[in-house]
């Protein structure tokens, strides 16, 4: 099932619920937004990947790679000033070891789309995501060796965190749509223009 919001341009682009020139703030908005949320609500299981998979949907990869460093900043800051994570060396590398493996998901996810055929279903956006938090997960995995934490990476847990990504994914292309059909930014008018 194809998405007008799934168009097919051929311009390497996925999501289109905004006008192009629009496209970085709105999508910077939306993660930052969904980002603070996912913050207060799950802590340290952010759905990263979701939010990579998004970003390069969106964006081209130099965007999409500052919209997620925006939204791990945000992340972040949330962590340490509101949460009251420990500011200690593990927990602080750890945070970038989380920032490194975002930006590895989501040059992965945009290498995913530009691979995939131009048909834009969801389809297309679950096997990005499939891709993204494989990498995601495996580059979290990579760092335990030096930082400990290898007890988070339980079948459990790697599932409850990868269904987490799926549903966050599935509500910010819901709400792409939405605002795709609703235009509140002139979109259509500017488009036909």
């Amino acid at each position: 099932m194809s998405l007008d919001i799934l168009p097919s341009r051929g311009d390497g682009f996925r999501l289109h619920p905004v006008a192009s020139r629009l496209a970085p703030m709105f999508c910077f908005a939306l993660l930052t937004a969904s980002c603070a949320l996912a913050s207060f609500a799950f802590a340290c299981a952010t759905p990263f990947a979701a939010f990579a998979v998004v970003a390069a949907a969106m964006l081209p990869l130099r965007q999409a790679l500052l919209v997620v460093t925006g939204a791990w900043l945000v992340n972040q800051t949330i962590g340490f000033g509101a949460l009251h994570y420990p500011i200690d060396g593990s927990t602080i590398a750890w945070g970038f070891v989380i920032g490194a493996a975002t930006l590895l998901a989501t040059a992965v996810a945009s290498a995913v789309l530009r691979l995939l055929p131009q048909d834009r279903t969801l389809l297309m956006l679950a096997i990005t995501l499939a891709a993204a938090y494989g990498t995601y997960e495996l580059a979290l995995l990579a760092a335990t060796p030096f930082l400990g934490g290898e007890g988070a990476f339980t079948a459990a847990i790697v599932t409850r965190i990868a269904l987490t990504c799926a549903v966050w994914l599935v509500g910010l292309v819901a709400a792409c749509e939405i605002v795709r059909l609703l235009d509140p930014f002139g979109r259509k008018g500017a488009m036909s223009a």
